[in-house]
């Protein structure tokens, strides 16, 4: 039998180097020269995000100051002051020690452990499914190497959207690549039915969602991976204790009782590694480069832990209830950096926990990066994605106020304009398309204005305005123009968003042209009622 796919050596990771090359590395490969490489380059931004979770909980077994106190420390966690001053040392270093980073890979982890197609205990797997997801009559019943890799159909009846796959002649995925989508489907797997699992007499065939389904994940991100990773190890004061025993699933002695409660969260290996709702086994081909087959299950019905995420934005609803903001594929990054400066109790969000207590030597050069899976909490899958923001944690609150407080004015105000450019052009469509509109009173009854269409020049204004919104926004996201009110240019960008949607030929009809003067009159109303200033962002304006 051919040797398996160890993920300490194996080139999986793709990564770009400080010279400009791409390449991929193994794990050990990537802690060794972290400092030379200035970014990943997966091409799956779930797997990118998950992978994240998993690097910085190794980063804290890696990382050590120069009395050789880990990032993990218990002593060192009990007070924050003293696991900055920790975090600091590691910082300064510019570099992990590569005999650190052997003797976690080579002698603090059980050998196999990284091995993708470990018969006992592969990495991040559980090779009990092969016996436990049996049909009726107790054959092995895999789900599929289609279900595993996102973006295939998969079933009888799938979509055939990104390339022509079907169930009926399964395409083997390298094993690489099934690492990426093993990953992603731990932190961002599906809820509702999945392959059966029989643990005692009774049969199961229905799960949790993975801990980071509809999220939106951000991190501090440095001038190199080194920088981005020890900033990725969250600070301890999220809730989570630190204790001895903390392990992540590759470290534990035993596998997980899927019939028990859940062990309890701890910081940071648990909180990072230990909330997933699903258990995978991948089957690879006979000289173990590919995977053809692979079973994917429910790995706990317990209760969930309730936890934070330390990368997520939660927002506070009208209810005071805290909630995961959710990944939307049409909403770009800019909009929510108010939630990313702001300070928590100045707005109506809480920033990231990773983004608080942030070096002051490096908030000059740190960057926003998110990742983002757009889904429904079941089963549906919409779009991902990936931005980055340029420098601007130099401008959170508790360091730059003015500024941070004017971005977030900016924002409101991009929001507030957006709201009424949609109803602009609602408007014109209307008068355009009914002749009676243009003699019903302004003051015309809510019953009656929820009957009219909101027809198709709302949508394809918005389409162009939020585009040419956020190049506003970076015209003003400058410390000079801080002063600078937002609402002209931000009006002027959706005057012309309207006249874009409505199109020159329409507007040679008689009516289009009156509906278009009537909105951009009453855009030009909200330039001059423009509302004062505030740091409250709304989330209900969609491109």
């Amino acid at each position: 039998m051919a040797d398996g796919f160890d993920l300490r050596d194996e080139p999986w990771i793709p990564v770009r180097w400080a010279d400009g090359a791409s390449s991929r590395c193994g794990l050990r490969e990537l802690f060794h020269r972290a400092h030379e490489i200035v970014d990943l380059e997966l091409p799956l931004p779930p797997a990118a995000s998950g992978l994240l979770h998993i690097l910085a909980a190794m980063t804290a077994r890696i990382a050590r100051d120069g009395e050789g106190v880990r990032l993990d420390d218990e002593d060192a966690a009990e007070e924050v002051a003293t696991w900055l001053e920790v975090r600091q040392e590691v910082l300064a270093a510019g570099r992990f020690d590569a005999k650190a980073v052997d003797v976690y890979f080579d002698e603090e982890v059980p050998e196999g452990r990284f091995d993708l197609f470990d018969p006992q205990r592969p990495f991040l797997q559980d090779p009990r499914l092969a016996l436990q997801c049996t049909d009726a009559q107790g054959k092995p019943n895999p789900s599929g190497v289609n279900k595993l890799v996102f973006g295939r159909p998969t079933g009888v009846n799938g979509a055939v959207l990104f390339g022509h796959f079907t169930d009926g002649a399964p395409v083997a995925v390298p094993a690489a690549e099934a690492a990426w989508h093993l990953i992603a489907q731990l932190y961002y797997g599906p809820a509702g039915q999945c392959t059966p699992r029989r643990i005692t007499e009774e049969r199961t065939g229905n799960g949790d969602a993975g801990p980071l389904r509809k999220a939106v994940s951000y991190y501090a991100w440095g001038h190199d991976l080194f920088t981005s990773l020890v900033l990725a190890v969250p600070v301890p004061d999220t809730g989570t204790a630190a204790e001895e025993s903390d392990e992540c699933p590759w470290e534990s002695g035993d596998l997980p009782d899927p019939l028990a409660s859940p062990e309890e969260l701890s910081w940071p290996g648990r909180l990072l590694t230990g909330r997933f709702r699903h258990a995978v086994l991948l089957v690879p081909d006979e000289d173990r480069t590919s995977v053809v087959d692979a079973y994917i299950t429910w790995s706990t019905h317990g209760p969930k832990p309730d936890v934070r995420d330390p990368y997520v934005i939660l927002d506070r609803g009208k209810d005071g209830q805290l909630r995961l903001r959710e990944a939307d594929g049409a909403r770009a990054l800019w909009r929510d950096l108010d939630a990313l400066l702001l300070m928590d109790g100045s707005h109506a969000a809480l920033r990231p926990h990773s983004l608080s207590t942030l070096p002051p030597s490096l908030r000059g050069c740190l960057s926003v990066r998110a990742y983002g899976f757009h889904q429904d909490g079941k089963q549906t899958d919409t779009t991902w994605f990936e931005a980055t923001t340029p420098a601007v944690l130099q401008w959170q609150e508790e360091v730059d106020p003015q500024m941070a407080r004017h971005l977030a004015r900016c924002h409101q105000a991009a929001e507030d304009v957006s709201e009424a450019l949609k109803r602009a052009a609602r408007l014109a469509w209307n008068l355009a398309t009914n002749a009676s509109a243009t003699a019903a009173p302004a003051t015309e009854s809510g019953k009656r204005r929820r009957k009219q269409k909101p027809g198709p020049w709302a949508e394809a204004a918005l389409g162009r305005y939020w585009p040419a919104a956020e190049q506003e926004f970076w015209q003003l996201a400058k410390p000079e123009r801080c002063d600078t009110p937002p609402v002209p240019p931000l009006v002027q960008a959706a005057l012309t968003a309207l006249d874009d949607a409505i199109g020159v030929a329409n507007r040679a009809d008689i009516r289009v042209a009156r509906a278009r003067s009537r909105a951009r009159a009453y855009l030009r109303a909200a330039l001059r009622n423009a509302s004062q200033p505030t740091t409250e962002s709304s989330r209900d304006s969609r491109p």
